[in-house]
Order: structure tokens, then C-alpha cells, then sequence
């Protein structure tokens, strides 16, 4: 039995590089950043990170084009495939990719300011606009307020002793 399956979860390095096949099909190439830490001999914490070529086809690579942006989190599954091609130079070369076959998105990077499509809307100065900016901030006090909210009240089911056997569909509350 043969196995090719690759489990990543990272951080995209750059943003998605979306193009399309001659044939009109969607192709995105991401970078994503896995990290592993381990404690040495000597007791020293180490890290290493590692970088991989994702490459996503079809609805997966626009969904990943419209949603992925630099920094994000994401959870990729796919298979490791190696190309060759023909370089400018003339020189063969060898590329090890990841070719995704699933797609999670993970939370985005701070700070950030993202338009309903996920893109970055930094104004003509690079800096975020003054409404971002305003939005940002009632974004904060709002996620404030929620934090200082009391607890609501989630309902729970009871079973007296002699119903514990017994689930009635009625008393599930969702």
C-alpha cells in the first residue's frame, strides 16, 4: 500500500499568487511556514522553521485567492508533488510542492484592516483610512463590551432518576 499525504498548519508567507490555466482554470500558489520547537540536550529551547510551496486548483484556489492573505493562519491537506522545469538560466531545476486537496482558513494576522473580500485596503499613503481606523476602534470597544457582558444563561437538561434512561426529544433546547 502506498501512501502521499501531507497535513500542514502554518502561516501563509506572502499573498496568493492567483492565475488562470489556459483552459480558464484557477491556480493559486501560497508559501506557508510550519514551525517545531524542541528543547536540546543541553536544555536550550530550539526553533526551526520550515517553508512550503502550496499549490491549490480550481474552486479551492479562488476561495484561497479571495479568503488567504499574508500572515493568516491555514490548515492545508494535500499530497507532495516534485516537478522539474527548464529555468531562464537554461538549468534544470527541481521544485517540491504541496498539491491541496483541503482547505481550512485559521485566524488572520493583527492589526490588520481586510475588506469584505479579505484584501488589505491600506489607503494612497500605505496607512489605514480614518474610517478603518474608526471602525477598528468601535470593532474593540465592542469586542470590550461583549468581554463585560454577563454570562447568559445556557440551559441544561435534568434527569431525575428515574429518567435516565429515557431522552426526550422535547427537552434537547437546540
Amino acid at each position: 500500500m502506498n501512501v502521499n499525504k501531507a497535513i500542514l498548519v502554518g502561516r501563509v508567507t506572502r499573498d496568493p499568487d492567483v492565475r488562470n490555466t489556459a483552459s480558464g482554470q484557477a491556480v493559486t500558489n501560497i508559501g506557508l511556514a510550519t514551525n517545531n520547537y524542541w528543547t536540546d540536550k543541553a536544555g536550550q529551547k530550539q526553533e526551526k522553521t520550515e517553508f512550503h510551496n502550496i499549490v491549490l486548483w480550481g474552486r479551492l484556489a479562488e476561495i484561497a485567492g479571495q479568503y488567504l492573505i499574508k500572515g493568516q493562519e491555514a490548515y492545508i491537506e494535500g499530497r507532495i508533488e516534485t516537478r522539474t522545469y527548464t529555468g531562464k538560466d537554461g538549468a534544470e531545476r527541481r521544485v517540491t510542492e504541496i498539491v491541496a486537496e483541503n482547505m481550512q482558513l485559521g485566524s488572520r494576522p493583527r492589526g490588520a484592516d481586510y475588506n469584505a473580500s479579505g484584501a488589505s485596503q491600506p489607503n494612497q499613503s500605505g496607512q489605514p483610512s480614518q474610517s478603518q481606523t474608526q471602525n477598528r476602534s468601535q470593532a474593540q470597544s465592542q469586542s470590550q463590551d461583549k468581554k463585560q457582558a454577563p454570562d447568559e444563561n445556557i440551559p441544561t437538561i435534568n434527569l431525575d432518576d428515574d429518567e435516565q434512561d429515557e431522552v426526550k426529544i422535547e427537552d434537547v433546547p437546540f
